[in-house]
C-alpha cells in the first residue's frame, strides 16, 4: 500500500577534489550530496558511492579513505550506505546518489517566498575564493581550516526544527556551484517576487575578500557573474570584493531559507542552538519581478 503522506526525494551530486586529505575530501562530497534531500526539509535514509579514480597512478589507499569520509558523513546523517559503483577516471570524482523522504504536507520546495519574508542563510560565504587561495598556495593559516569546517558540516536543519518553526519556512534552497545570486534567482522564479539583499549581514569565511582584492577568483565565479548580473541591480554600490563574494560558486554551502517576517528571529535562535553558529539574515523578499536588490 502507498503512503501518501510521505515524499520520496532522490537526488545525486559528485565534485573532484578541493583539499589534498583524501578522508576529508569524501567527508566534503558526501555532505554536499545529502544537502539536496536537507534543502527539500527531508532525511536522507540510503545512499549508494558514486566513484571516478585513476587506479593506475593513485594508491587504492587514498580511495579507501575517500569512501570512509563519506561513509562517516551518512552515519552522521543517520542514513545507510548500501553500496555504490565505481569506474576509471583520469581524476578522482566522489559523491552519493542518495534517498530520503518527507512529510508531503512539509516538503520545503525552491519556490513559495512571500514578500515580507526574511532571507536566511545558514552558513558563510566564500569557499570558491578560499580553495583558489589554497590551490595556488596563497591562503594564510586557518583560512583553509575555516573553509573545510563550513564544507563538511552536515545542512541537517530540518530534523532539528520544531513543527511551529519548521512551518514558518516557505522556501528554501542550497548554494551551490551557482553562488548565492544564482541560486536566490532560482527562489525567485515565481511571479511577482524580488529579493533586497543585506551585503553588510552576510556572513563571510575568514580571507574571502582578501582574496577577492587580490583577484583570486574561481572561474565558476566569472561564469554566474555573466549569467547572472543582468538580474542584480546596485552592483555599483558595493566593493568589488562583496560583488564577487554573491557571484562565488560555493561547495557544499549553506541553507537558503525563506522565513515568515514574525518567526524570523525566534528561526535564528533555533537555527544557532542546533550548531549553525553562522546563521543569519541577510535580506527581504518583496514584491517585485524576479530581480535581486543590493
Amino acid at each position: 500500500m502507498v503512503d501518501e503522506t510521505r515524499a520520496g526525494i532522490f537526488t545525486l551530486d559528485f565534485i573532484t577534489p578541493v583539499v589534498d586529505d583524501p578522508f576529508t575530501f569524501g567527508q566534503i562530497a558526501a555532505a554536499n550530496a545529502l544537502s539536496d534531500v536537507f534543502a527539500m526539509g527531508g532525511r536522507p535514509l540510503v545512499a549508494l558511492n558514486i566513484v571516478g579514480f585513476p587506479v593506475s597512478c593513485e594508491p587504492l589507499d587514498v580511495l579507501a579513505q575517500i569512501l570512509m569520509g563519506g561513509q562517516e558523513r551518512v552515519n552522521a546523517a543517520g542514513a545507510l550506505l548500501a553500496g555504490g559503483h565505481s569506474v576509471e577516471d583520469a581524476e578522482p570524482k566522489y559523491g552519493l546518489a542518495v534517498y530520503g523522504e518527507a512529510a508531503a504536507d512539509k516538503i520545503w520546495k525552491v519556490t513559495g517566498a512571500r514578500p515580507g519574508d526574511s532571507l536566511v542563510l545558514t552558513k558563510p560565504l566564500g569557499t570558491g575564493l578560499v580553495i583558489t587561495a589554497f590551490q595556488a598556495d596563497m591562503d594564510e593559516p586557518g583560512e583553509m581550516d575555516a573553509a573545510v569546517d563550513s564544507m563538511r558540516s552536515l545542512n541537517d536543519l530540518p530534523a532539528k526544527l520544531p513543527n511551529d518553526i519548521r512551518r514558518a519556512v516557505h522556501a528554501c534552497t542550497d548554494v551551490t556551484g551557482f553562488g548565492l545570486a544564482g541560486h536566490l534567482l532560482d527562489m525567485l522564479s515565481d511571479n511577482g517576487i524580488g529579493v533586497r539583499l543585506f551585503p553588510d549581514s552576510i556572513p563571510v569565511l575568514p580571507g574571502a575578500l582578501a582574496k577577492a582584492d587580490m583577484g583570486l577568483v574561481p572561474a565558476g565565479s566569472y561564469r554566474n557573474r555573466e549569467l547572472y548580473s543582468p538580474r542584480v541591480d546596485g552592483l555599483v554600490s558595493i566593493s568589488s570584493a562583496m560583488s564577487d563574494l554573491v557571484f562565488d560558486a560555493q561547495t557544499s554551502g549553506g541553507l537558503l531559507l525563506a522565513v515568515a517576517p514574525d518567526m524570523s528571529a525566534e528561526f535564528l535562535r533555533v537555527c544557532r542552538c542546533a550548531g549553525f553558529a553562522f546563521a543569519e539574515e541577510i535580506g527581504s523578499f518583496t514584491e517585485g519581478s524576479g530581480r535581486i536588490l543590493l
